[in-house]
């Protein structure tokens, strides 16, 4: 980028003005380009190296440029302390960029979708499938004593990693019976029935037409998502990376990790977001006795919000017309169903579970290369920590520098720390392989939420009220 006398001249002013403690909305106008990208650019042009003055600058830039949350492990609310640019905070940029979009099988955009409402695109698989683009940025995780920061920004400020841009299917993945095709779709035809594809429903109030795709195994599940595209491992089903970003996002602009919290579609006095994303469909009662723990709610419900946030009601009738129940259905930015209704498998993500005698130690590793997803070792897959050994509502996240969602420690409640449930199970004898399940079914009532994290199951396990999502993670040079 090359710069003219005069854009250099102001940038030695920005350097000038950040050393004396001025703030971005004091300093001098540099035109319509970033004054962040800008400064990097000639931070140098003194003679002294840019990553000292970049040292030097850093508590400045850092506190224009970035926005995120504190929170005290020893204080019990979900409550968080926002940190970073007020402004930024008010304006959420990396949230607001997050947007509905058809997504071919090469991972080439077809189309982005109607920011408010959804409903007028063709999202039945023809043209491809119905995601949402989670944007490329910066992030930062903090330790300092009891003291945690979770912070995000658009630019590299420097002891921030990068996060890709990636997308995650707007609705919980379904298949395609005639290709075993994973698939965000709202399509009602019999090729992309759900549940465990049983026919004998269609027509009745336990239809699973239009509805997800459950009773698979994560293995499975991954192959049918890289069916999509079998020269690339692009497409995968729920991506334990991908899911991760969306939790710190909502974490972020909500500064309440309560998700269950009631929803609440206005701003507070200060301009922030506030609430949750309600129970999400998590109340039912008496789920076997309506489709034995199948999935209900038809995929793209809630496609009216279009990219917001939001909830939408949902009656489940019953065969002679009444009504079994009615849930609300969630939705984060796109995302819908984002927990509850059925739990998500999710890939990238093995726990080495060992028994008393084997070790006591349940082990979390992460694989960032998609390449390397397996169901039966560790190889490429980096150890995180260690996830907690009872059940019971999460006290503290493994969190770490990479902001693990793994429950490291359980002690709390419905409403105090991280709000949600763990479950796991430990074996009698030796060491186990296990997948991970996030986010809680349709019964769950208040153990369901974004922290909700079941380690449970071998990932060959399948069961009813097991789904997943679809993800693509574009491969970079």
């Amino acid at each position: 980028m090359a710069f003219t006398p005069e854009q250099e001249a102001k940038l030695l002013q920005i350097v000038e003005a950040f050393e004396n403690g001025k703030r971005l909305n004091e300093l001098p106008h540099v035109g319509t380009t970033n004054p962040f990208n800008l400064l990097v650019e000639v931070l140098d042009t003194d003679g002294e190296s840019k990553q000292a003055q970049l040292a030097t600058l850093l508590p400045y830039i850092e506190d224009e440029c970035s926005y995120g949350i504190e929170w005290d492990t020893a204080v019990s609310s979900p409550v968080c302390t926002r940190i970073g640019s007020v402004a930024l905070h008010k304006s959420l940029p990396i949230q607001n960029m997050m947007k509905g979009c058809i997504l071919n099988d090469s991972g080439k955009i077809v189309e982005y979708l109607t920011p408010t409402n959804w409903l007028a695109h063709l999202r039945d698989g023809s043209i491809g499938q119905v995601m949402v683009e989670i944007p490329a940025h910066y992030r930062k995780f903090e330790t300092d004593g009891t003291k945690l920061r979770a912070k995000i920004s658009l630019y590299p400020i420097p002891g921030y990693h990068f996060v890709p841009k990636g997308y995650i299917s707007a609705y919980e993945a379904t298949v395609q019976r005639s290709t075993n095709k994973l698939c965000s779709v709202v399509n009602m035809d019999a090729d992309y029935r759900g549940g465990g594809n049983n026919s004998a429903w269609d027509g009745s109030y336990r239809t699973l037409l239009g509805r997800p795709a459950t009773a698979i195994s994560r293995t499975n599940f991954r192959t049918y998502a890289r069916n999509r595209n079998t020269a690339t491992k692009e497409w995968n089903c729920a991506d334990y990376n991908l899911y991760k970003t969306m939790v710190w996002l909502y974490y972020i602009e909500y500064a309440n990790f309560n998700s269950q919290a009631a929803f609440n579609a206005q701003k507070d006095a200060s301009g922030y977001a506030q609430g949750g994303l309600g129970n999400g469909v998590t109340t039912i009662s008496d789920w076997s006795g309506f489709n034995s723990y199948y999935p209900f709610v038809p995929c793209g419900y809630t496609d009216e919000l279009g990219n917001s946030s939001g909830e939408v009601a949902y009656t489940m009738q019953k065969e002679d017309g009444s009504t079994h129940a009615t849930v609300m259905v969630n939705r984060y930015r796109g995302i819908e169903n984002p927990f509850g209704h059925i739990w998500k498998w999710t890939d990238g993500i093995n726990v080495e579970i060992s028994s008393e005698a084997d070790g006591g130690t349940s082990k979390v590793y992460v694989s960032d290369d998609p390449s390397k997803y397996n169901d039966s070792n560790y190889d490429g897959y980096s150890m995180r920590g260690l996830e907690a050994r009872k059940e019971g509502y999460v006290k503290a996240l493994i969190f770490g520098e990479f902001g693990e969602i793994m429950p490291e420690e359980v002690g709390a409640g419905t409403t105090t720390y991280f709000c949600d449930y763990h479950y796991t199970n430990i074996p009698a004898s030796s060491k186990s392989l296990r997948g991970v399940l996030f986010g809680g079914r349709a019964y769950d009532g208040a153990t369901a939420g974004l922290a909700s994290a079941y380690s449970y199951y071998a990932p060959s396990n399948t069961a009813a009220s097991i789904g997943s999502r679809l993800c693509f993670i574009p491969q970079t040079a």
